[in-house]
């Protein structure tokens, strides 16, 4: 009996729809407020849905930053992004002078 192929949609991935309508604006209070609630959290905000947030896996820390999507009002974290340990991350601030530099340069 031949194997069946398995056929992907894009429903499949879980990054979330792509012609979502853009949030409501915040007042700068409102992010302002945000900002200190999110660091308590351990979760900030970059622009809309990516985030970067502190987890733990098997006993390290690690810094997620990565792109959340909505699903039945709640906020899931997609597969487009990455997990820095704590050496990769303090590697790349040492570096981001540098990185900042070439950008301008």
């Amino acid at each position: 009996m031949p194997k069946s192929k398995k056929q992907s949609s894009s429903s499949d991935s879980d990054s979330g729809p792509d012609d979502r309508a853009p949030p409501a604006k915040k007042s700068k209070e409102q992010n302002a407020k945000e900002d200190k609630k999110d660091a308590v959290n351990n979760q900030w905000t970059l622009e809309k849905l990516r985030q970067i947030r502190i987890s733990e896996f098997r006993g390290r820390k690690l810094i997620d930053i990565r792109e959340f999507y909505e699903k039945n009002g709640e906020l899931l974290p997609g597969k487009k992004g990455i997990s820095l340990s704590i050496t990769q991350w303090k590697r790349l601030l040492e570096v981001a002078d540098e990185v900042n530099r070439a950008i301008e340069g």
